[in-house]
């Protein structure tokens, strides 16, 4: 029996859905996950970068983004953060750390 998609194929579609949504459809150019536990918590960190073309949009997307609620089952983003964005002419990349932890 499958347990279904883990956090980080949830969260890239989630992410994907959302600017898809707002107008500013985008690809996962790099992802990098790090498992971590503690005493109370267990989750993983990503690190991902997203490519698109610059718009209105996508600039209101990215800055909505560390508010942003998304629905991964099983699993709470705990905190994310736009580490960096970069233009080159047309094309943006967005680079961001967000941080899971599994329900429990």
């Amino acid at each position: 029996m499958s347990r279904g998609p883990d956090a980080a194929t949830q969260l890239e579609r989630a992410l994907l859905a959302g600017a898809e949504a707002a107008g500013c459809p985008l690809a996962v150019t790099e992802a990098e996950l790090t498992r971590w536990a503690s005493v109370t918590f267990t989750g993983a960190r990503h690190m991902l970068t997203l490519a698109g073309t610059a718009s209105p949009a996508l600039t209101r997307w990215i800055d909505a983004l560390p508010e942003a609620e998304f629905a991964l089952r099983g699993h709470l983003v705990a905190d994310l953060s736009v580490e960096a964005v970069r233009r080159e002419g047309a094309a943006v990349r967005v680079m961001l750390e967000v941080l899971t932890v599994e329900e429990r």
